[in-house]
């Protein structure tokens, strides 16, 4: 009944984001109550969902003084130089862009976090996509393809099934090498031909009657923005957005700590009166309130499907009913699935409640239990992260792009699913998996 339950409420969750019918924040709290109350634990509800929000409030507090901070830079022309920077080496082409665009969040992401990917990546590129009139949801999935495929021995996933399969995280990662550069191949040759597809986009756009010049100086150097730059304390700024992510990167603070810091900071020093200060704070406060309630709402029901027991039940019944005739191949059809699994199970509950059981059961068909754990991370929170309502980073990476959730899945959702699938095919290929 449990397993059930835990199917139709994240069925029904999926569903109402994806057709853009029930705002995000109404869909995680109004569909996880309804499926605890149809699987009969309604009177647990309460206590789930503060214990949810309990572990989501670090995150949330990063994510509203991140929007802060980074919106305060950018008012004070933190990014503006690095804007024409990147203009200069790409020039106005939205397929060299694109292509700067994953090629900058695979650099950011070397530390492992796709948090801190994304709020570099993305806060700096946007003024690009705005000035040329690009469309956003290809800066979010151009990011999220570069940070999803790029799993390294040092991030979650990798970490995750080591510690779950008790196997180093050098045998899993070392044979997938290969394996990744493939996905990274195919992610840099998609991100090339979504900016084709926008050159020609924006092309069609500029020849229609009375299309503005998104590219003119006076579409970029708006007068109210220009009365906002700070360029004598654009050294001091730099310093403090520097310590703040090396802070962040090399966890001597918590996030939330960090931000909360560097935003007090930043108001201080770039609008030292109090009525600029509450200024720039109305500026972004809509914004971070959107991220804020989404995650709060994204607590609630994680609270819900593990408080419950519904996400346990699930992954239980979901192994139980393996076929013995697909044994062997568990491997392969994993690596096939582990993308959308991204959709249903959190990190933990995958890697340490789901992938055991998978590991056990195809250890009978004397599949090792190495591969398993190679074919979950091609998908299971790698590609997947970005895009799933159980991870904080997808309500981040929409936000921070300024694109509605539902409309960053539905675009982003099948070019990662493809990088999946690619590198499932690479792994057969060069004998890592056998059919």
């Amino acid at each position: 009944m449990l397993a059930l339950m835990a199917a139709a409420t994240i069925v029904s969750l999926l569903a109402a984001i994806l057709s853009n019918r029930v705002s995000p924040l109404a869909a995680l709290i109004l569909i996880p109550i309804a499926g605890a109350i149809a699987a009969g634990v309604a009177p647990g509800i309460p206590d789930y969902i503060v214990a949810g929000l309990g572990k989501i409030a670090p995150v949330a507090g990063m994510f509203v003084f991140a929007i802060l901070f980074f919106g305060i830079m950018t008012d004070a022309g933190l990014l503006a130089p690095l804007v024409g920077a990147v203009l200069r080496l790409v020039g106005e082409r939205p397929s060299r862009i694109t292509v700067g665009t994953a090629l900058l969040a695979l650099v950011i992401h070397l530390d492992g976090s796709g948090a801190v990917c994304f709020l570099v990546t993305i806060p700096a590129l946007r003024p690009l996509y705005d000035r040329l009139g690009m469309d956003r949801r290809i800066l979010a999935c151009t990011a999220s393809m570069a940070a999803g495929v790029n799993f390294l021995p040092w991030t979650g996933p990798t970490l995750r099934a080591g510690a779950a399969l008790k196997i180093p995280v050098a045998t899993i990662f070392t044979p997938m090498i290969g394996v990744q550069l493939v996905g990274l191949a195919f992610v840099f040759v998609v991100s090339w031909w979504l900016g084709i597809r926008e050159e020609r986009r924006l092309a069609r756009v500029a020849q229609a009657p009375g299309a503005p010049d998104a590219t003119s100086p006076l579409a970029a150097d708006d007068p109210a923005a220009l009365a906002l730059r700070r360029p004598t304390l654009f050294p001091v700024n730099v310093a403090i957005t520097l310590v703040v992510v090396a802070t962040m990167v090399t966890g001597l603070m918590e996030p939330v700590v960090v931000f909360m810091a560097g935003t007090a900071l930043a108001l201080i020093i770039n609008y030292p009166s109090a009525v600029e200060q509450r200024e720039r704070i109305d500026a972004h406060a809509r914004a971070a309130l959107m991220m804020a309630g989404i995650l709060f709402a994204a607590g609630a029901f994680t609270g819900i499907m593990t408080g419950s027991g519904m996400i346990k039940a699930l992954a239980e019944a979901s192994v139980a009913h393996v076929p013995d005739a697909i044994g062997p191949r568990i491997p392969v059809l994993l690596g096939l699935i582990a993308m959308p699994l991204s959709l249903v199970f959190d990190p933990d509950s995958f890697y340490f409640g789901v992938l055991p059981v998978i590991a056990e059961v195809a250890g009978h068909f004397g599949v090792p239990a190495v591969q398993v754990g190679q074919a979950a991370l091609l998908g299971q929170m790698t590609t997947g992260f970005p895009v799933s309502p159980l991870t904080p980073a997808t309500f981040l990476v929409a936000g921070l792009s300024g694109v509605d959730l539902g409309a960053h899945q539905r675009f982003s959702i099948p070019w990662l699913f493809a990088a999946s699938l690619v590198m499932t095919l690479a792994a057969l290929l060069f004998g890592i998996f056998a059919l």
